[in-house]
């Protein structure tokens, strides 16, 4: 098998290489391109605790945003409103963290039917919230 490979200095050079040595070459470009594309959105990955604040009193290490907002009355208002399922789902995905496979596997259903289901949920609690 062919492959090209680019060396430090930016020449691209043509190798001959076996099949396995080639296909496990290929699969780690890839894989490093797709690592790549999920962390080259910092805004994403970015902890709170990472920025520096001019007055850190709106952001200090012992307040616990998540609970603020969760005993918010407009969230809980809002949470009302949903049907027992949507609360349940919203609960599960974003406030226990389970991921739309592990959720699921656990009720027995294919994972496209939970990811669509919270979806519903999540754009009916922010209807209700504006």
């Amino acid at each position: 098998m062919l492959i090209n490979y680019k060396d430090a200095d930016g020449k691209i050079i043509e190798l001959e290489v076996s099949d396995e040595i080639g296909t496990f070459y290929l699969e780690s470009v890839e894989a490093e391109k797709k690592n790549d594309r999920k962390n080259s959105r910092p805004d994403r990955h970015t902890l709170l605790s990472t920025f520096i604040y001019e007055d850190a009193r709106y952001f200090s290490d012992s307040t616990d945003l998540l609970a603020d907002l969760i005993e918010s009355d407009a969230i809980n208002h809002a949470m009302s409103r949903l049907n027992k399922r949507q609360q349940y789902l919203i609960c599960k995905c974003f406030l226990e963290g389970w991921s739309y496979t592990d959720l699921a596997a656990l009720e027995g259903k294919d994972e496209s039917a939970i990811r669509h289901a919270v979806n519903r949920a999540k754009q009916k609690l922010i209807k209700f919230l504006k």
